[in-house]
């Protein structure tokens, strides 16, 4: 049955919107009169919105978030791995929806299925929401028939890549909390508290310490040019932006980055882990390898591993194994082509790739770990030593007064 959104008036006058499901624009009006409602518009569902809903869209977050996304996902697993209809499982979903979007999703979703459309094709109707990945997942598992385990596994990957995430922002936070804390401090005490107490000694004849000389100079250009220099930051970092908008330049950039000491490696590992699992995800799910690879060189950020994955697509298509495609990219962590050639010589390529992804995700957040422990008192330290070299440019004029004046 089709679905219909509508903004109506209710008795006391309030406006209020939603979504009906009708036959036609009429039989929706005739529902909301029934209800006390004065319609003000009725239009279907999936027509171009208005020039305000169009606006909301632009502007406003998407219904769901990741972990919002992971957690309904769970809960639709749940109801359909139980043995209840896709539709009630729908219906019982927008009914516990937590806000007006989520329910207007949701029982439009519900209406489409209803009207004889797959989950999947529903599902695609909304590509803010639902990934490619996502959709196709969905599509393979109503098209095997086992879409509550197909859904209990899309579950597991979105909770798995947000528990590698959280990880590692967590990781990265409090190296960037002292950081930015010190750059302030430091700024502070060069354009305020070093200028204050020099100037005390400006009516003396004799020279000062050179590294008092040196921060005043830093004083100074702080003071005089530092407008200009936070400037050419926001420049340079706008002009590295759209650099990286071009994919030439983002291919290389990200080819670079892979070579770097400690976050090179951590980006192999990070990307091979979601390569890994989402490979084994759709592989799982009946998805074919073909199609698999594709969806899974899309999850990629980095565009020189993309690259070598759409490169190790092209050889699996001409014949060749998946390991050996795999192998000859050199750029891939060497574990994953060795988990995928027991995966394809055992006949178990999903649970292998998947004990890859599971591998890369432990050593990603093992060394993420390593590498803030090391970087919290490495930062700690550096910006002792600056407020230190600070202190001394204050205080070696007045030991050197006070030693004049002995």
């Amino acid at each position: 049955m089709p679905a219909f959104r509508f903004e109506a008036l209710d008795e006391q006058g309030l406006t209020r919107k939603g979504v009906v499901e009708a036959d036609s624009a009429k039989s929706a009006r005739n529902q909301l009169r029934a209800q006390a409602l004065v319609p003000l518009a009725v239009e279907p569902v999936g027509d171009a919105p208005t020039d305000g809903i169009a606006n909301r869209q632009l502007f406003s977050r998407p219904v769901f978030g990741a972990t919002a996304l992971a957690i309904w996902t769970r809960q639709l697993a749940g109801l359909v791995a139980s043995g209840l209809p896709l539709e009630r499982a729908l219906t019982a979903l927008a009914d516990e929806a937590e806000n007006e979007r989520q329910h207007h999703l949701v029982a439009v979703l519900r209406a489409e299925v209803n009207a004889g459309s797959t989950f999947a094709r529903a599902l695609q109707q909304h590509p803010r929401e639902f990934s490619d990945i996502y959709c196709a997942v969905i599509g393979a598992g109503e098209h095997s028939g086992n879409l509550g385990l197909v859904l209990e596994r899309l579950a597991d990957d979105l909770e798995e890549r947000q528990a590698l995430k959280a990880k590692l922002v967590g990781a990265a936070l409090y190296p960037a909390i002292v950081t930015l804390i010190a750059i302030a401090i430091v700024v502070f005490l060069v354009s305020y508290v070093v200028p204050q107490v020099a100037s005390v000694f400006a009516g003396t004849k004799r020279a000062l310490p050179f590294l008092t000389v040196a921060m005043l100079a830093v004083s100074s250009f702080v003071r005089n040019q530092g407008l200009w220099a936070l400037l050419a930051i926001v420049l340079i970092a706008i002009s590295a932006r759209w650099a990286l908008s071009t994919a030439v330049f983002r291919e290389k950039f990200d080819a670079a980055w892979l070579t770097l000491p400690l976050v090179g490696r951590l980006a192999r590992g990070y990307n091979a882990a979601r390569f890994a699992g989402t490979l084994a995800m759709l592989a799982g799910a009946g998805v074919p390898i073909l199609k698999a690879l594709q969806a899974a060189a899309e999850t990629l950020n980095n565009r020189a591993l993309r690259a070598d994955a759409l490169d190790a697509l092209v050889l699996v298509r001409e014949g060749a194994p998946l390991a050996s495609a795999l192998a000859q990219k050199k750029r891939f962590p060497s574990l994953l082509p060795m988990f995928a050639r027991l995966g394809e010589q055992t006949g178990q390529l999903p649970v292998m790739l998947q004990r890859a992804a599971t591998q890369f995700s432990t050593e990603v957040q093992r060394r993420a770990l390593q590498l803030a422990t090391i970087l919290e008192p490495l930062l700690i330290v550096t910006m002792g030593v600056v407020v230190m070299l600070i202190v001394l440019a204050v205080l070696l004029p007045i030991i050197q007064l006070n030693q004049f004046m002995k």
